[in-house]
């Protein structure tokens, strides 16, 4: 038997490139310019949205930012009570993290410990002057003490709701969408 699913979209091409443009503006208003900033995307939907803010920045400031991209399979708390096995990915960070301001990038930002793993694989890589968040959703129902510096959309949703961030990279299109079991 097919469970019904009721789907809404809360956020299409247009509004997810605005909410893009005023974080990036955000992000250099917050740290005076790019002087010592790198952006750092967690695996896989953070990475996109990362190089679209460097994109963005990038323009804005006339000058490329460093991008990182982090795999925090091997630092998630839920790794060893999982069933299936973790599907690694490729962590890239070609430059020093020390003394730098890093801008974590996600799409979701949820119970907090994704944020908390990626938090944890950053350390191993260096010691930043400070890290901050950005996020395209923050849909609440935080578990850890984390919050973001850089919220898209705050999108309260239930527990029994998903939040999906489609993008063109990966889904081929642009949107988000709040998927309800009934």
């Amino acid at each position: 038997m097919a469970e019904n699913k009721n789907i809404k979209v809360v956020m299409d091409k247009e509004i997810i490139d605005r909410c893009l443009t005023r974080i990036a503006y955000e992000i250099l208003e917050k740290n005076k310019g790019i002087n010592d900033l790198v952006l750092v995307g967690i695996r896989t939907g953070g990475v996109y949205l990362a190089e679209r803010l460097k994109k963005k920045i990038s323009s804005i400031e006339g000058q490329e930012i460093p991008l990182g991209v982090l795999d925090i399979t091997l630092y998630r708390d839920d790794i060893s009570i999982s069933k299936k096995k973790p599907n690694m990915g490729k962590t890239k960070i070609l430059f020093s993290l020390d003394d730098k301001k890093v801008i974590l990038v996600d799409d979701v930002l949820f119970t907090g410990r994704t944020i908390r793993a990626a938090m944890d694989a950053l350390i191993d890589f260096g010691r930043p002057k400070m890290i901050q968040l950005a996020v395209l959703i923050d849909r609440g129902h935080r578990e850890l003490p984390i919050r973001a510096d850089f919220v898209g959309k705050n999108l309260p949703s239930s527990l029994w709701e998903a939040v999906a961030v489609n993008l063109v990279e990966k889904n081929g299109v642009d949107e988000v969408i709040i998927e309800e079991g009934t």
